[in-house]
């Protein structure tokens, strides 16, 4: 038996130890639960807020995106970015019109919670209810600079202003490029006129054609040019969403910027150095110079803030099929029992080709590139999930139809809506009312519309 000095000596040595292995269990216990918070609260943010660039089309179909259906080839730079990101084939709006539309997206809520279930007109004093919080409101409050470049559509009077529902700056058109007339009146079914130059022929105008209102261009809240030269405005709205994304990210102030392009909405217009570029004549043309205007903002993304900016592609709605050749295309979604009997699938419907839209999600290094996938999404994901992202919080007295679907968007799930309900956007019925349930493979219709396939324009 050794002495007592030798015993308090291997005492001491033995405890020693111990401690040692408590600290190392201690360190190896907190790291793995930073780690596993990490992954949920901030997989995608990592030590700095990502940027946000929604780039909404209009009046776009699902098959007029190259990779989607092979008819199409006036994409190449959207294609180019499917191929470098996650393609989403069966993703969907929340209506099939664009206010309805444009407004679950700026909320995650069906129209039935947010208050809006049809088209604002010109002559609207209302707009997005004011107790509406919006994507724009809950990113700003979380430090974010925020912007919106192209058509709003959700009120333009008094607090329905852009400005005043959390963007900070605004350059575009508060509603569609057709509700005003212009001096580059474009192609459309039935054709509009430019403006009057006299005021005394105002009153006479064609069906659907607006000759009263000249179409403006505002910025923020300043009308800056009235009525707005169509063809120029894809590369205005270009040049400031390349200044916008340049400022912010000298800054280094994350930023959300919300593009809302007119293409593929009638009057179709473009510029001359786009012209005789597509075999589908205005209609390609149009779409080309929409996928340039996307191929040069993802350029600048590329050359400035990469690895920190994920940018959302997608519609509002299917193709208006009314405007026979000046519409788009809904690819394999023709709804067959519908066009039997001389309807429309698209545009105000409830069919596919009404609310099934083309969708990309692209972020180099953090988003599987060349992942085409089946998982069933919808516009009203994009607000909880971007708030996730954002490492922000959802407000919390009201309640979303979206889900957060960044697991999904990251390759780590396939698990998105196994039920989507689609409203009447005015087709017929009641506005807003749900007419179609989506439950996974399966669609449910309880009230089959039939919309016009083609526009019915007699001796126009």
């Amino acid at each position: 038996m050794g002495s007592p000095c030798t015993v308090a000596k291997g005492l001491s040595c033995r405890m020693e130890g111990l401690f040692w292995q408590l600290v190392l269990l201690i360190t190896l216990y907190v790291g793995f639960f930073l780690c596993l918070s990490n992954n949920f609260k901030g997989k995608a943010a990592g030590s700095k807020k990502p940027n946000f660039i929604i780039i909404l089309a209009d009046d776009m179909g699902w098959g007029d995106l190259g990779v989607n259906w092979e008819e199409s080839e006036d994409t190449p730079h959207l294609d180019k970015m499917a191929q470098e990101g996650m393609r989403f084939v069966d993703f969907h709006t929340a209506a099939s019109t664009c206010s309805p539309s444009r407004a679950a997206l700026l909320t995650g809520r069906l129209g039935l919670r947010n208050g809006v279930t049809h088209n604002f007109a010109v002559s609207s004093v209302g707009g997005l209810p004011l107790n509406e919080t919006t994507l724009a409101e809950v990113l700003k409050g979380a430090g974010y600079r925020t912007g919106i470049i192209g058509k709003w559509h959700l009120g333009h009077n008094g607090f329905y202003h852009p400005n005043f529902r959390g963007f900070d700056d605004y350059f575009g058109i508060p509603y569609s490029n057709d509700m005003g007339c212009t001096d580059t009146p474009g192609y459309n079914l039935p054709p509009c006129p430019s403006c009057p130059q006299q005021p005394k022929t105002a009153s006479c105008h064609r069906r659907d054609c607006y000759t009263e209102i000249a179409l403006p261009l505002l910025e923020n809240l300043t009308i800056v040019e009235q009525p707005v030269n169509l063809t120029s405005l894809t590369q205005r709205y270009m040049e400031k969403a390349i200044e916008f994304i340049q400022h912010a990210s000298e800054s280094g102030q994350p930023f959300f910027l919300y593009i809302a392009l007119s293409h593929m909405h009638v009057p179709l217009t473009f510029h001359q150095d786009h012209a005789n570029r597509s075999s589908k004549g205005p209609y390609g043309c149009t779409l080309r110079e929409m996928d340039y205007l996307v191929g040069r903002i993802k350029d600048k993304v590329d050359s400035t803030v990469r690895e920190s900016t994920v940018i959302w592609f997608t519609g509002d709605n299917g193709p208006w099929s009314e405007k026979c050749d000046f519409a788009g295309s809904v690819g394999p979604f023709i709804g067959a029992w519908q066009t039997e009997r001389g309807g429309s699938s698209a545009k105000q419907t409830t069919w596919e080709g009404g609310h099934r839209v083309p969708a990309i999600v692209y972020w180099p290094g953090r988003i599987p590139g060349n992942v085409t996938s089946p998982v069933l999404l919808s516009i009203l994901d994009i607000f909880p999930t971007l708030v996730f992202l954002a490492n922000a919080s959802l407000p919390s007295n009201r309640r979303f139809d979206g889900l957060d679907v960044s697991q999904v968007i990251f390759g780590n799930s396939l698990e998105g809506h196994k039920t989507i309900f689609h409203p009447n956007s005015g087709a017929a019925g009641k506005y807003g009312v749900i007419q179609t349930v989506r439950l996974e493979q399966y669609k449910a219709f309880y009230v089959t519309e039939l919309m016009l396939a083609l526009e019915e324009i007699g001796s126009v």
